[in-house]
């Protein structure tokens, strides 16, 4: 079941565009059903096969700061143009939904779905991550890039040049275990969320 998100620049008029950074760290490590393209001024969008592919997504834009982001999941229609600006479906409205309650939310993101209370669940995990990634610090960011990257507390004290004890303690700090908890579950989530 696809998962189809819908992205909107945070106070586009007052700033430079920032749709062309987005898509570009889109492409590192992301393997979407239908690529991300901007689909409408400061707005892009693209189809995702998994859930754990959308909450990766959506971890990456709120690292990334200034968006409004929407998912929905559900059906969409096939076979799959192409281009994800021909794609029509359900997700597509659900995601369209979702984006614009995102803009009224304080986390700015919002899931809509086939099934509503598995949705509403989605979101509020979601929502929680972000307030975890959103509240990181630049030193917890290189600790935790480097663990996720396959490198051991030990290694990633060695290359930041601090001890073990304080890579810990910048992965504590950050919540980084209670992430890692998190995501399966928003996952789990977004897939009832389909249907």
């Amino acid at each position: 079941m696809p998962y189809v998100l819908t992205v909107d620049q945070r106070a586009s008029r007052r700033g430079p565009d920032r749709v062309g950074e987005a898509l570009a760290e889109l492409t590192a490590g992301v393997r979407p059903v239908l690529p991300f393209e901007r689909t409408a001024g400061d707005e892009f969008q693209g189809v995702l096969g998994t859930p754990e592919a959308a909450v990766d997504v959506a971890v990456r834009l709120v690292r990334l700061g200034g968006w409004s982001i929407g998912i929905g999941a559900g059906p969409v229609q096939s076979p799959l143009p192409s281009s994800t600006r021909a794609a029509t479906g359900p997700a597509f409205l659900s995601a369209r939904r979702a984006v614009d309650a995102a803009k009224q939310r304080p986390m700015r993101l919002a899931v809509r779905g086939a099934v509503a209370p598995d949705a509403a669940d989605a979101q509020a995990v979601l929502s929680a991550l972000a307030v975890l990634v959103g509240r990181r610090s630049d030193q917890a960011w290189e600790a935790i890039d480097l663990v996720d990257g396959g490198r051991t507390q030990a290694e990633a004290a060695a290359e930041l040049g601090i001890s073990r004890q304080a890579v810990g303690q910048r992965l504590a700090a950050a919540s980084w275990e209670l992430e890692r908890e998190l995501r399966p579950t928003a996952a789990r989530l977004l897939a009832r969320a389909a249907g």
